[in-house]
């Protein structure tokens, strides 16, 4: 099992909060994906933001949150919006 820092993206505090959430290693992040490690994180930090989340499918799709394409950008900030209802 590897270290989810060894993710894009992904450091020491945000792999320390996924852990907390369950969510221990690369491979169960990828398998529950971004939306909902991203449920899991808000149910236990209701802080965490949209940010969180671009980072979170960064991660999974092994690139710079910053250049996940607009349509996935627009998708996520919809999934998010969402979730604040």
């Amino acid at each position: 099992m590897s270290e989810l820092t060894s993710m894009m993206n992904i450091g020491k505090e945000m792999e320390r909060k996924l852990i907390n959430v369950g969510i221990d290693s690369p491979e169960k992040l990828i398998e529950l994906g971004a939306k909902q490690a991203f449920i899991k994180l808000k149910q236990e930090y209701p802080q965490v933001c949209l940010v969180h989340l671009y980072t979170l499918e960064g991660a999974i799709c092994n690139t710079e949150f910053n250049f996940l394409s607009e349509d996935k950008k627009k998708e996520l900030k919809e999934f998010s919006d969402f979730l604040k209802k």
